[in-house]
């Protein structure tokens, strides 16, 4: 998806005696938004938006390496080597020779320190150079500039990471957090970013104030039609923008809670940190018993960790099993600063939301079942969808409510529009999904927040596929028997089923990845699994390893109250 941004100028941190001026510049092609306020807290401030930070830049997918250029380069080189030592050894030892008559120059040093330093700092000029101009290598790090809202109540800064596997959002209260604003546009805006604006935000000080400003100037400059303004074109990784919203819809399923106490947090960071998975599987377990504290499990090692200021509620749950773990090192620098922290729980190979409570300010980390959404793994969050989309006539509905509002609660929008709690959230899921709603986890409301100008369609974020979307209906459709699930011999699971007359085989290894897949369909013939899974061994999956054991009717009711009572409401 091609997007365009205009900014006027770029977003900066200047020091003007005892006071900072941190100021964002908003892209002038979307609603005109502003705010200006002191920040209360800087240093909370500073480490919460360092975290976010760190979630952006993030890419853990595998990167294999072609190595054979790598070995033709070195044999050359080391044939490139000799020779060049040969040669310099007779030059060296000539001039050795020679200057053995002559003593050094009296100010040598004094020319040896000032080339070094001359060296040093073309290297550091030619470093700065390559990060203000070289935007392509920019967009690698970060496809899109972060998405900053102005609500009636707080400020939420929103990102994605390059990988497609995490999303980061901080929340901050606007009473608790930052002093009255004297300007004020509420609506959401892409804001201007880059390194230095990074860098800048490291110098934020207790002892200084620091006012915060979306600066409002920029729309006025623009209606002028100064050429001042800067234009910028990008081009939206495929799918990037989809699993985007696929997580933000994500957050407003009902979901399993889970509170940790700091000290938990700390001991499953610092495991992390001092330990490397080298075989599967590598899930984070989570066992959860009623009335006693929940316990993380680190596989393969099996080391436990408890939560023991904490308690379950809500029942007994079957262990969730959750992947790309290392992904939550995101949240050492909130950790000193968190009071606790909210898991919310999808099931397992789904997605989980880590939620850090820091007084006015809480950072929200949401990440995808795996650190890869890849075609193996990603297809178990579009199943969770209601079973049919509603009427356009009823998002319609709802849209209005809500963009009128601004925030609301479910149990709101249900008695402003009376629908039913399932027409609701099926209505308010696919407002998430066009990049209209965002469901704020922290406050446990609805907000009006477009990520783009415009609503998005189906075409603009990629269909899910037609084996994806064939899955679904067979999933749904009762049809689909599961004749064989078992631990493997060489450990996996093997599943086998059937569908009417088509025969299914699929090996899932620990991690439930599918390594081997066996299918009487078409599709299989054709190419196996070398363009993705087809929709017989998506479904079988889908149902073996998280099915609830309730079957649903293909209502918007069933799928509703499936999806309440797995989250122990």
């Amino acid at each position: 998806m091609n997007l365009s941004f205009s900014y006027l100028g770029r977003s900066s941190f200047d020091i003007r005696g005892e006071t900072g001026l941190l100021r964002l510049a908003p892209n002038l092609s979307r609603e005109p938004v502003a705010f200006d306020a002191p920040l209360l807290r800087p240093l909370r401030f500073r480490e919460a938006v360092s975290a976010l930070h760190d979630v952006v830049v993030s890419d853990l997918r595998f990167k294999p390496r072609d190595k054979s250029a790598y070995e033709a380069w070195k044999k050359n080189e080391v044939r490139r080597l000799a020779t060049v030592r040969s040669e310099a050894r007779k030059v060296a030892t000539a001039a050795v020779l020679e200057r053995q008559k002559q003593p050094l120059p009296p100010d040598f040093l004094r020319l040896f320190e000032k080339c070094r330093k001359r060296y040093w700092d073309a290297r550091q000029d030619y470093s700065d150079y390559l990060r203000a101009h070289n935007m392509e290598l920019w967009r690698v790090l970060m496809p899109c500039d972060p998405v900053i809202t102005v609500a009636d109540d707080a400020l939420l800064f929103e990102c994605f990471s390059a990988d497609e596997s995490s999303y980061g959002c901080l929340r901050v209260d606007r009473g608790a957090g930052f002093g009255e604003s004297k300007e004020l546009k509420l609506g959401t805006t892409n804001v201007d970013y880059s390194w230095d604006l990074y860098r800048h935000f490291q110098e934020l000080r207790s002892y200084r104030e620091t006012r915060f400003r979306v600066d409002p100037a920029g729309f006025e400059v623009a209606t002028r039609g100064t050429g001042q303004l800067r234009e910028e074109k990008i081009d939206l990784p495929d799918g990037w923008l989809r699993g985007f919203l696929q997580l933000q819809g994500a957050m407003g399923l009902p979901m399993r809670k889970v509170t940790l106490s700091r000290d938990a947090v700390y001991s499953l960071l610092a495991f992390l940190r001092r330990h490397k998975e080298r075989k599967s599987p590598r899930a984070l377990r989570f066992e959860l018993l009623d009335g006693r504290p929940p316990r993380l499990v680190l596989e393969p090692w099996e080391v436990a960790i408890d939560s023991k200021s904490t308690y379950v509620e809500g029942g007994d749950s079957a262990p969730i099993r959750v992947w790309g773990k290392r992904r939550l090192l995101a949240l050492a620098r909130v950790l000193p600063l968190a009071d606790s922290f909210d898991v919310y729980l999808l099931g397992t190979g789904l997605p989980h939301f880590w939620v850090a409570k820091m007084g006015e300010m809480t950072l929200t980390l949401g990440l995808s079942g795996w650190t890869t959404n890849d075609w193996t793994r990603s297809s178990a969050l579009d199943l969770l969808a209601p079973p049919v989309s509603p009427p356009d006539t009823l998002v319609a509905d709802a849209r209005h409510f809500l963009r009128g509002k601004r925030s609301a609660t479910l149990d709101e929008v249900v008695a402003h529009t009376k629908f039913d709690p399932p027409t609701a959230a099926a209505a308010l899921l696919r407002l998430a999904h066009t990049g209209q709603a965002i469901y704020d986890l922290p406050g446990g409301v609805y907000r009006w927040r477009q990520v783009m100008s415009a609503p998005l369609a189906e075409l603009q974020l990629g269909e899910p596929g037609e084996e994806m979307q064939a899955a679904r209906a067979i999933v749904q459709d009762r049809q689909l028997v599961i004749t064989t699930n078992q631990e493997a011999p060489g450990g996996g699971t093997l599943l086998a089923g059937r569908h009417g007359k088509t025969e299914i085989e699929v090996l899932l290894d620990r991690d439930g990845a599918i390594r081997k897949a066996k299918c009487g369909c078409s599709h299989h013939y054709r190419f196996g699994i070398r363009k993705g899974p087809c929709r017989h061994i998506l479904a079988l999956r889908w149902k073996a390893t998280m099915w609830t054991g309730k079957e649903v009717d293909g209502t918007w009711g069933s799928w509703y109250e499936r999806m309440r009572r797995w989250a122990g409401r």
